[in-house]
């Protein structure tokens, strides 16, 4: 996930405006572009994450999860940042993608069904949330473990980057995508 986009806080340049009068110090538009720097990585500020993050909510709100499920760890700052904004609350998973070569994702870890939170799975809609969906094997992966393992009515899954290259997984029929 961290190899091609990292989302890493960028350093503010000194040129920057100052913000207008009534505006947010983090308002997007007061910060500089996202840089392609040497290293090819494209690097995001905190505040240009957040405004793609605030975009997906209409259509988030329009699904109506009753819960969020962040894979770890790049899922995690985008479900936090939905959670402000709908008011519902984050189950994490951790899985481990790290042969994308050949495809393979192994759960490391797994959310107790049977808690507040995971009991807000089995037949209702739930949101799975990541960074970058790059190979689509770790959403493909997540999306069937969570319609085998735990039963939800529906899944949406909203990442913050899409990359726009052929994949290697597929979602499931019925899963609602949404992409920053």
């Amino acid at each position: 996930h961290w190899k091609k986009y990292d989302l890493r806080l960028s350093k503010l340049s000194s040129s920057m405006a100052t913000p207008a009068e009534g505006q947010a110090k983090q308002d997007p538009a007061n910060k500089p572009m996202s840089k392609t720097p040497i290293d090819g990585k494209v690097y995001f500020s905190y505040a240009e994450i957040h405004d793609t993050v605030s975009k997906l909510v209409p259509q988030i709100q329009e699904f109506n999860p009753s819960v969020i499920i962040a894979i770890g760890g790049g899922g995690f700052i985008p479900a936090r940042m939905l959670r402000t904004e709908l008011k519902i609350p984050i189950l994490a998973v951790s899985l481990d993608a790290t042969n994308t070569a050949r495809s393979t994702v192994r759960k490391i870890q797994w959310f107790d069904e049977h808690s507040d939170a995971g009991s807000l799975v089995r037949n209702q809609k739930v949101l799975i949330v990541d960074e970058v969906d790059d190979t689509r094997t770790t959403l493909q992966y997540c999306v069937e473990e969570v319609i085998k393992t735990n039963g939800p009515a529906s899944v949406a899954v909203a990442v913050v980057h899409n990359k726009l290259k052929s994949k290697k997984g597929q979602l499931p029929g019925g899963v609602v995508y949404m992409a920053g």
